[in-house]
């Protein structure tokens, strides 16, 4: 199995021992934002699974 190279760490354990890795990000084109997809591209943000400045430029955030 072949792994893409990554800047970063690859998965993080949030503070309810859950594992967020970049797999469970939501894809980038998309269109309907619900209350959980924020929430795990914030909590990947703050616990530096993808930088702030990743995010914006992935899901063309403002």
């Amino acid at each position: 199995m072949y792994l893409k190279k990554a800047n970063g760490p690859r998965t993080v354990t949030l503070r309810d021992g859950r594992v967020l890795s970049r797999a469970d990000l939501p894809p980038s084109n998309t269109y309907r934002w619900v209350a959980s997809r924020k929430a795990v591209v914030v909590d990947a943000v703050v616990h530096q699974l993808i930088s702030r400045k990743e995010a914006l430029a992935r899901y063309a955030l403002s």
